[in-house]
């Protein structure tokens, strides 16, 4: 039921900026980079409005956040609630839902299990994926700052989906085979965060390279989908250092 959705952006934030009003909290919205649609603008920036269907399949998310990000600022102008949005691009990382339907846990997946690697389209369609540790960080700094927002938060290395599944590749099996399926509708053609303003603002930008990441997530992936035991100590030192 995608009207679901839509109901847990519109309603939850309510719910969630009328608490942070009666307690006097600060309240923090993980807005997303799908508020930008279809773009039309390369690399996306903040000020950029956006391009989104809203009546196509997926637009219960992307418009679900961006009303949420009304409501939060007019509660923030109107009511004084102290707010901060992030529009978070892509996230990979150890612990995610092995069968959430992204594309990088799905690539990981379908590898580690010798199944075929589901490239929807031509392939040609790019994204930009952050590792979890930098999205931490820069949540963190947005928090304990000054400024509303909304920040890009997000990894400026753009990749085709093809060049994810040949990182997946190089990673896991290189013998993994690649399928070709019909793209979805409305799925955005480019994706890639413009961070300059968090770089200024927040002192942030991500340190993690998706070659440097990818391999901790699939560590953790294969340690759930096969109980590999020498998984936890070397995650554990990896992210330490």
């Amino acid at each position: 039921m995608t009207h679901g959705r839509h109901k847990t952006s519109v309603l939850g934030t309510i719910n969630m900026l009328g608490l942070a009003k009666r307690v006097g909290a600060r309240f923090l919205l993980t807005s997303t980079s799908e508020v930008y649609g279809d773009p039309l603008q390369h690399p996306q920036v903040e000020t950029y409005w956006g391009n989104v269907n809203p009546i196509g399949v997926r637009s219960c998310y992307d418009e679900g956040k961006r009303t949420a990000e009304t409501l939060t600022m007019d509660y923030h102008r109107g009511l004084g609630v102290e707010v901060r949005i992030a529009r978070i691009f892509n996230t990979y990382g150890p612990r995610m839902c092995i069968d959430d339907g992204r594309v990088v846990s799905n690539f990981v997946a379908q590898a580690l299990r010798k199944e075929p690697l589901t490239v929807y389209g031509d392939g040609l369609q790019t994204r930009s994926f952050q590792y979890v540790s930098d999205l931490v960080e820069g949540l963190m700094r947005l928090m304990d700052g000054e400024h509303v927002g909304p920040f890009n938060l997000g990894n400026p290395g753009e990749f085709t989906m093809l060049e994810l599944a040949q990182v997946v590749q190089e990673t896991i099996d290189p013998n993994a085979r690649i399928e070709y399926r019909p793209n979805t509708e409305d799925d955005p053609h480019k994706r890639k965060p413009d961070i300059s303003k968090a770089k200024e603002l927040l002192g942030w930008e991500p340190t993690v390279s998706l070659r440097e990441g990818l391999p901790l997530m699939v560590s953790n992936f294969r340690q759930r989908l096969f109980g590999d035991p020498t998984h936890k100590k070397q995650t554990r030192k990896q992210i330490n250092t």
